[in-house]
């Protein structure tokens, strides 16, 4: 492995009306690289959590990447580099999907043999163990760290300084806008593909939104939060096609196929019901009035 990032302490950084915004952004940048090589180079996690951390945190630095590419020349090659970084560990996220969404199933009444279920549960496992081994290898591990300690050196000659908050409200304003312009108009009819598309972008918009809780000290914790759970359950969506394709023919969990199915799909309308009335909450209003919200808060703040 490389040198380290330097680790960021504290507390997550946040935009802060009366600080410069360009050390604080450049900063936000800094402290979601360290994690991420954190995530690799610490030797007390497994695989799983490694991966887990790892994408986690590709995930917020694509969406501050959205959030910049007005600003930064290389922000959309860096959000892509982020992404193909995470797919390259993708494989070992499937079977942990697969996993979780048969606990989920298990929990929300779905009634196997105790045989059954340690069975299933088995063959996830064994699924699980042999992606990361074959995923994760160290030679992957090294590229990945010496593309994070290239970027976080390129951050520091990021010229942030020119731009207000203004243009960062603006930005905003664009990734609630094209998370509201994925909602369904008909959930019911909402294909999977559309419901993927949807999460990734209230992704960005949760991550983004989290950068000015400082604003809205308690109402921004609560939208977060709200963007968290709407997220999570499109999550669990997503995880229900995993299991559904392990359960498809000549697949390691096709002889339950006939139990399994009709559970995930039960599931699955519950959960698209339950996502369709949090995103009426969280995007009832038009991109112009939130953006024109965030603007009155910093001023307010200042």
């Amino acid at each position: 492995m490389h040198g380290p990032i330097e680790a960021q302490k504290g507390k997550k950084p946040t935009l802060q009306p009366k600080a410069a915004m360009g050390p604080i952004l450049r900063a936000i940048a800094s402290h979601i690289l360290a994690g991420a090589r954190a995530a690799l180079a610490d030797p007390q996690r497994s695989s799983q959590e490694a991966v887990h951390d790892f994408r986690r945190a590709m995930k917020e630095w694509r969406a501050l990447m959205r959030l910049l590419a007005p600003f930064i020349a290389d922000a959309e090659r860096l959000r892509m580099e982020a992404r193909d970084h995470a797919r390259s560990l993708a494989h070992a996220r499937d079977s942990q999907a697969a996993l979780n969404a048969f606990d989920d199933l298990i929990k929300k009444g779905l009634v196997l043999s105790e045989r059954s279920t340690a069975t299933v549960r088995g063959r996830i496992e064994a699924l699980r163990g042999s992606e990361e081994r074959a995923v994760l290898t160290p030679e992957l591990g090294d590229a990945i760290v010496a593309w994070l300690d290239a970027t976080a050196a390129a951050v520091e000659a990021w010229p942030l300084e020119p731009f207000d908050f203004a243009a960062i409200a603006a930005q905003l304003a664009v990734g609630y806008r094209n998370a509201r312009r994925h909602v369904p108009a008909d959930w019911s009819v909402a294909t999977p593909e559309e419901l993927h598309a949807l999460r990734r972008r209230v992704v960005d918009h949760r991550y983004q939104m989290e950068l000015i809780e400082p604003l809205w000290p308690r109402f921004g914790r609560m939208w977060t939060e709200e963007a968290e759970r709407l997220r999570g359950r499109l999550g669990k969506c997503q995880d229900l096609a995993v299991i559904e394709r392990l359960a498809g023919s000549h697949q390691p969990l096709a002889h339950w196929r006939l139990r399994l199915a009709p559970a995930c799909a039960e599931r699955r309308a519950q959960l698209i019901r339950r996502s369709a009335r949090i995103a009426r909450r969280l995007f009832a209003e038009r991109p112009k009035a939130f953006r024109r919200r965030l603007e009155t808060l910093w001023e307010r703040g200042k």
